[in-house]
C-alpha cells in the first residue's frame, strides 16, 4: 500500500483546509503554504521529543493557516475536538469514528504535501501547488454553504475575511 493510500483521510484533511484558506485568500501563494507546513513540521517533531519548539513565529497568511492545519492536526491526534454547531446554532462535539495518528505519522504527512508544493511550485509558479490541489478536492468539501455533516466546514469560520 502507498503512502498516499496508507494516509488518504489525513491528507485529505490537511489539504482541504489548504484549499479552503486559499479559496478565501487567492492572494495566497505556494512559499506561504510551504512555510506553515515547515514551521508544523517542526512544531510536531519538538512535541513528540517533549519539547517546545523554537521556530520563529510566522505572520500574515501563513501564521493564520497554522492555526487552522494545528486544530486539523491536533484532531486527528485525538488532542481536541472540532468546534460544531447542530442545526439549531448550538455547540455540539463531532464524534467520527476514526483511528488517532502518532505525532510521527503527521508529521510524515506533513511532508509529503510540502514535497508536492515544491514540485508543483515549481511546474506552474507562485501558485502552482494551490491551483493543482485545488482540482483535486472536492467542490462539496470546501464550499462554504452550511454543512453540519462535515467537520471541515467548522474551519471555513477561521478564513472569512474581517
Amino acid at each position: 500500500m502507498s503512502f498516499e493510500d496508507q494516509y488518504l483521510d489525513v491528507l485529505h484533511n490537511i489539504e482541504s483546509t489548504i484549499v479552503m484558506y486559499y479559496k478565501e485568500h487567492p492572494d495566497f501563494i505556494d512559499a506561504e503554504t510551504e512555510a506553515a507546513l515547515e514551521w508544523l513540521i517542526k512544531y510536531y517533531n519538538a512535541s513528540s521529543q517533549g519539547f517546545t519548539s523554537s521556530s520563529r513565529q510566522l505572520k500574515g497568511n501563513s501564521a493564520e493557516l497554522v492555526e487552522a492545519l494545528k486544530v486539523v492536526c491536533d484532531w486527528r491526534l485525538g488532542r481536541e475536538q472540532l468546534p460544531s454547531r447542530d442545526e439549531k446554532g448550538n455547540p455540539a462535539p463531532v464524534n467520527l469514528d476514526m483511528e488517532n495518528k502518532t505525532p510521527s505519522e503527521i508529521v510524515a504527512c506533513l511532508k509529503r504535501i510540502k514535497s508536492s508544493v515544491k514540485l508543483w511550485t515549481k511546474k506552474g509558479g507562485r501558485q502552482g501547488y494551490l491551483n493543482f490541489i485545488q482540482q483535486h478536492i472536492p467542490q462539496e468539501t470546501t464550499s462554504s454553504q452550511k454543512d453540519h455533516n462535515n467537520p471541515l466546514k467548522v474551519l471555513l469560520g477561521l478564513f472569512k475575511k474581517q
